[in-house]
């Protein structure tokens, strides 16, 4: 989440990162939407799994969990005492770091304890603080650095293929996203030129105004269209009967960004783009972050699962982290949304 202005400020990004040399990393390079850039695609076909286990897994059991803002040393603390599930699989989503400090450190704790752990990014991972020096990575750059990190401790990423898991209820399809916001969960009033002043009046602008560059794009609604219709496209591929868990850190409906406390925070809460995903591309179960609003909505018989952890005053730290993992919840099979 991340409301206001941080006491770590900006900085600025030196020389022209999104012009460095492609072919690295087995990435591949093709135009993006805006003229005259060239955007990095961290689509690989190379896996953090290694090659003989491509395909389909049997799994126990698929854990979740968001927003453990490792920023914070008592959610540093509890992490070390997370317990082991060892055959079952862990999503995280989102929201584990302000920017790549400690993201690794975070891996190395979780991939011990889990089968297989699969990340996306939340908006803190993408801020660019004063932590990372007068060179500090921003946007897209920033976030193939976030990849190569997780992959580092072979986790999946929104980059890799989508895995098939089996599961006691059968097979189904985890798909990691990563789709950011563009300002539409706002009033029919509120234009979008107007739609930050609109939530400054109660003091409810997300740090995100000040830390969370898109480059090359030129703003954060043109990267968010982008990431949108590579996902929409990769789902659309997918095999259209076989369930999905979708995975993003911000919740895909609007109807499920509600934050009584702070209700002018819905502009970077997501995106119309993904209304009616979940009929769409036959979910499952829609799994997310954020809100730091942990709860289960039901819509057209799927389940949408918050998962976050949050902030250390908002957590009963004598539980332990190990209270806060949910179990993801399927929608029964003979409820598939089609």
């Amino acid at each position: 989440m991340g409301i206001g202005p941080r006491r770590a400020s900006p900085v600025a990004l030196s020389g022209d990162a999104a012009s460095r040399p492609s072919g690295r990393d087995g990435f591949s390079v093709r135009r993006g939407p805006v003229p005259g850039l060239r955007l990095r695609i961290l689509r690989s076909s190379r896996s953090p799994l290694s090659p003989n286990r491509l395909g389909r897994y049997r799994v126990l059991r698929l854990w979740a969990l968001s927003d453990l803002h490792l920023s914070h040393p008592e959610n540093r603390d509890a992490l070390e005492e997370l317990p082991a599930c060892p055959d079952d699989w862990l999503i995280v989503a989102g929201d584990l770091t302000d920017g790549p400090r400690r993201l690794g450190w975070c891996f190395r704790r979780l991939t011990p304890r889990f089968r297989q752990v699969v990340w996306v990014p939340g908006n803190h991972e993408l801020w660019t603080t004063s932590d990372e020096g007068p060179e500090g990575l921003r946007g897209a750059v920033l976030y193939e650095r976030l990849v190569r990190i997780a992959r580092r401790h072979g986790v999946l990423t929104p980059e890799d293929p989508y895995p098939i898991v089996e599961l006691p209820e059968g097979p189904v399809l985890v798909a990691p996203l990563f789709l950011l916001y563009d300002y539409s969960f706002r009033p029919p009033h509120v234009g979008r030129d107007e739609v930050v002043g609109w939530a400054r009046e109660t003091a409810a602008v997300c740090s995100d105004e000040w830390v969370l560059h898109p480059e090359p794009f030129p703003d954060r609604d043109s990267w968010c269209a982008a990431r949108c219709a590579d996902a929409a496209d990769r789902l659309a591929s997918c095999p259209a009967d076989l369930p999905k868990v979708l995975v993003n850190h911000y919740p895909l409906e609007e109807r499920h960004a509600v934050l009584p406390r702070i209700p002018r925070f819905t502009p970077w809460c997501g995106t119309r783009r993904t209304r009616d995903w979940h009929r769409r591309f036959n979910a499952c179960a829609v799994v997310y972050g954020h809100l730091h609003i942990r709860g289960v909505h039901w819509l057209d018989g799927v389940p949408f699962q918050e998962t976050s952890l949050g902030y250390p005053g908002q957590w009963d730290r004598s539980r332990g982290i190990g209270a806060y993992l949910r179990e993801v919840q399927l929608a029964p099979r003979e409820a598939s949304v089609r």
